[in-house]
Parts: C-alpha cells; sequence; structure tokens
C-alpha cells in the first residue's frame, strides 16, 4: 500500500515546521518533504531548495514539481520525488497553503490534512520571533489568520498554543490510532 500525503496547514506562525520536525524525530514513519522556496536559501526557518523565479518555473514547466504555488510574493513546490517515498509505502508530510490541497488531493493517491491552530497573541509574538517580516507584514499575515479550508477538505484540527509535544501526541494519535507511539512507551 502506498504512504500518505500528510499535508500540514494553518496560518502563518502556527509552527508547521516545528510540528513537522518534531513529529519526523519522534516517528520513524513519518518522513518530510523539503520545499522549493523563491526565497534566498539562507532566510531562515524551514530547510528548503531556495531558487531563483527563472529556475522555478524552468523546474515547474519540466514537470518537477508535484505541487506548485504561490503566496505572498513567493512561489512554493513540493518536488515530484516524494512518489517513490510514498509509493515505497512511507507517510510524507508537507507543508502547504490552503490554496493547493484541491489539487494536493487530486495529486496523491492517499492525504490527511491535519490543520494547525493558534490563538492571535501566539501567532503574533511567534511571528515577531522568526524575524522575517516587518511590523506591516507581520500584521497583513496576522489580519488573514482566520483559516477555512476550501470546500470539500477534511481535516483533523490540532491546536499549537502551547507545549509542543502535546501537539505532536494529538497529530500521531490521528495518523496512528490505536499503534504504540514511537518514542514514548505508552499506547496512543
Amino acid at each position: 500500500m502506498s504512504g500518505r500525503f500528510i499535508a500540514i496547514v494553518g496560518p502563518s506562525g502556527v509552527g508547521k515546521d516545528s510540528v513537522m520536525q518534531a513529529l519526523a524525530a519522534r516517528d520513524p514513519r513519518l518522513g518530510l518533504a523539503r520545499r522549493v522556496i523563491t526565497r534566498p536559501g539562507d532566510a531562515g526557518g524551514e530547510e528548503f531548495d531556495g531558487v531563483t523565479e527563472a529556475a522555478f518555473e524552468a523546474q515547474e514547466t519540466a514537470g518537477v514539481f508535484a505541487l506548485s504555488w504561490r503566496a505572498h510574493g513567493l512561489c512554493y513546490a513540493i518536488p515530484a520525488t516524494v512518489d517513490a517515498v510514498l509509493a515505497a509505502g512511507r507517510d510524507v508530510m508537507g507543508n502547504l497553503s490552503r490554496s493547493v490541497l484541491i489539487a494536493a488531493q487530486a495529486r496523491f493517491a492517499r492525504i490527511e490534512v491535519i490543520a494547525l491552530s493558534a490563538d492571535h497573541a501566539t501567532l503574533a509574538a511567534r511571528l515577531v520571533r522568526r524575524g522575517r517580516e516587518t511590523d506591516a507584514e507581520i500584521t497583513r499575515r496576522l489580519e488573514r489568520a482566520t483559516f477555512t479550508l476550501p470546500q470539500g477538505v477534511k481535516a483533523h484540527v490540532v491546536e499549537n498554543n502551547g507545549v509542543l509535544d502535546d501537539c505532536v501526541a494529538a497529530i500521531l494519535t490521528h495518523l496512528y490510532p490505536g499503534a504504540m507511539a514511537c518514542n514514548t512507551g505508552t499506547d496512543k
């Protein structure tokens, strides 16, 4: 059986990348899809492949991407190399925009959507801490923080306001119900 593509979505500052890294570190059944982004590779945050817009468009035209989209003035993609990992039966997580979820459902045979949420104060504090945006950009991101999914997309909503381990445990319980969670010693 093929693995599942696990789409992690949520507003800016909700902690998608931190949650994904913690999930991958805690459970070997989960792999990470490394995104391609038209942002300098040293911009901080997640590990990604930074490319120019021209290189992105060339790769997109060549069919190198499983999914691609534009948001916040940047281009993002999930490489088609995830197909081989999924075909081998391994689950792969990817940080996606909600705007590409319908395309993701069409692209992947098995998909789960995890929608992370956090309160306004938590989002604001995280955006300031990451230091990638100006105050005006942070304000705009917070204005868009009300997060609705496209019609027809079902998601498991998980709150990420507090302890990262609590969020990770909730997601693992959803992804692997009744299975022993790796590295915890408890039934999930």
